[in-house]
């Protein structure tokens, strides 16, 4: 099976996990459920965009070049006088411009001596340098729709509307697994033949930057018992990922147990690499069981590009689409996979760099990369300026 057959099995097994509320100060990066209306207009009153002098334009029409200053006014404040022909307003960023007003020259176009400023313009427009009230948004008009992915500047103009508290998609609750009798945790002393649970950390900091806290961390030997009791425990959660023991040695267990439990097989075994074994199933409760290769670089990457495309899509968000950069470097492959390798956005390029690693167990394969790329199954060779898709970390 393609990877990208995989991605439309998991996208029609998305769900959603009910909705909350949260505070706009803990609203980062979580997703919108709720439409979002303006409050009132925007700007809410006709805004100066400049420092400078607000007169009318009607007096400018009539010739008037020198105005007397009957006020200053600044921002957050209301003016009190009102203009008579040949008086103005000197007049700063941001302040509300009173209606009478409906032209504001720029200081660098005036010049101003005790209480009377000389405009220094020929011909000025009506509204010149002022934002006219709800030109940028009226009341009652929807400014985001539900999905939406709470960025920094989505936080800004929630606080803008006065949206202190939020309705975004409730995150799942997951459980992470580690397999192999090798497998040993990361404080404790390692003999020549073990290694240390380095996936246990990555799963967890990639579940990490989903804003994701597993309810369950265990780690697991190939024994058939314990893992079905390991599993049985995890099985509460609404995403369950596991690592080891998918491929088809005597001591790969995991897909036998998950099916004795009664998680149904949704695939396994993608025509990638690395992944290939990689196995996926839902629960009976609807829980998503994915069972990722053990090795560092195939488990990151399983978990991109199908961990993260079925967490997209139960927010309502579209899935991860690669951006189009080109190769500084030709690259070839001999099998007829997709091959995912890892590589650096070179800064200030559209350019990749690829990263030396010897294979997907090199616990150093991802250290100096952003990102993946995609060698596509049908091409031995990528040239040097050959554009390929880039997912990022």
């Amino acid at each position: 099976m393609l990877y990208t057959e995989a991605q439309e099995i998991l996208q029609g097994l998305a769900r959603s996990f009910g909705e909350e509320t949260v505070s706009l100060e803990n609203a980062l990066g979580r997703v919108l459920t709720e439409k979002i209306e303006a409050d009132r207009d925007y700007p809410p009153f006709n805004r100066a965009a400049m420092d400078g002098y607000a007169f009318r334009y009607e007096d400018f029409q009539k010739g008037i070049r020198e105005y007397k200053i009957v006020e200053t006014i600044y921002a957050g404040q209301e003016a009190r006088a009102q203009l008579d022909e040949g008086t103005c307003y000197k007049i700063m960023t941001g302040a509300a411009t009173p209606v009478q007003a409906d032209v504001i020259a720029r200081r660098e176009d005036a010049e101003e001596k005790a209480g009377n400023v000389r405009i220094m313009l020929q011909t000025v427009k009506p509204f010149q340098n002022i934002a006219k009230q709800g030109e940028d948004i009226l009341q009652h008009a929807v400014i985001l729709d539900r999905p939406a992915l709470i960025t920094p500047p989505v936080i800004s103009l929630l606080a803008a509307i006065g949206k202190s508290i939020i309705r975004v998609a409730r995150r799942p609750v997951a459980a992470i697994i580690t397999t192999g009798n090798e497998v040993v945790p990361v404080h404790a002393p390692v003999q020549p033949v073990q290694i240390r649970n380095s996936n246990s950390a990555l799963l967890q900091s990639m579940l990490a930057k989903e804003g994701i806290t597993p309810l369950l961390v265990d780690n697991v030997p190939d024994d058939k018992e314990l893992l079905k009791q390991s599993f049985e425990k995890a099985m509460t959660a609404d995403l369950v990922i596991a690592s080891g023991g998918v491929s088809a040695g005597d001591a790969d267990y995991v897909p036998a147990v998950l099916e004795s439990l009664g998680v149904q097989k949704c695939f396994h075994k993608l025509q990638i690499r690395p992944g290939k074994p990689v196995w996926c199933g839902q629960a009976p409760n609807k829980a998503m069981v994915f069972a990722l290769p053990g090795n560092p670089l195939s488990c990151m990457v399983t978990f991109m590009l199908l961990v993260r495309t079925w967490l997209q899509a139960c927010y309502g968000l579209p899935i991860p689409a690669p951006v189009p950069l080109t190769l500084r470097k030709a690259r070839s492959k001999k099998n007829t996979l997709d091959e995912f390798f890892p590589v650096r956005w070179v800064p200030g390029t559209a350019t990749l760099e690829t990263i030396s690693f010897n294979g997907s167990g090199d616990i150093r394969a991802a250290l100096q990369a952003d990102g993946i790329a995609l060698h596509p199954a049908g091409k031995e060779r990528l040239e040097e300026g050959e554009v390929v898709g880039y997912w990022g970390i």
